[in-house]
């Protein structure tokens, strides 16, 4: 829906209080536009703001994994072997991976049970 179809203006005046409870939920959900955010609330009463800090971390993993494991094979070729220490490093790195997927998973988990709550 563009702007130029919205022809209806809405107004209603809130307390000092409320506009801070208003602005404060907003950076929450790190939505800055006033407009867009009561719009959303009003039509949908729910905003989820998603935390990507784990899946930023889990993806930085995984590509340092790929990383090293392109190397490993590399270096597999031009010597015909590799160092064991180099493939507990990189089980360990993909052990870590592992958990923190759990901890992510755990999450949507926990979002959709309070979606489902509503």
């Amino acid at each position: 829906m563009g702007e130029n179809t919205r022809t209806i203006q809405l107004h209603f005046y809130v307390t000092e209080k409320e506009n801070e409870i208003i602005k404060e939920r907003m950076k929450q959900t790190e939505i800055i536009n006033l407009s867009h955010y009561l719009r959303k609330m009003a039509i949908s009463g729910e905003i989820f703001h998603l935390d990507m800090t784990d899946i930023k971390n889990v993806s930085r993993l995984l590509n340092s994994c790929s990383n090293n494991l392109n190397q490993y094979v590399r270096l597999a070729h031009e010597t015909g072997s590799i160092y064991e220490t180099d493939i507990e490093d990189l089980n360990e790195r993909l052990t870590e991976v592992a958990k923190q997927f759990k901890v992510i998973l755990k999450g949507f988990v926990k979002l959709m049970s309070m979606a489902d709550d509503n």
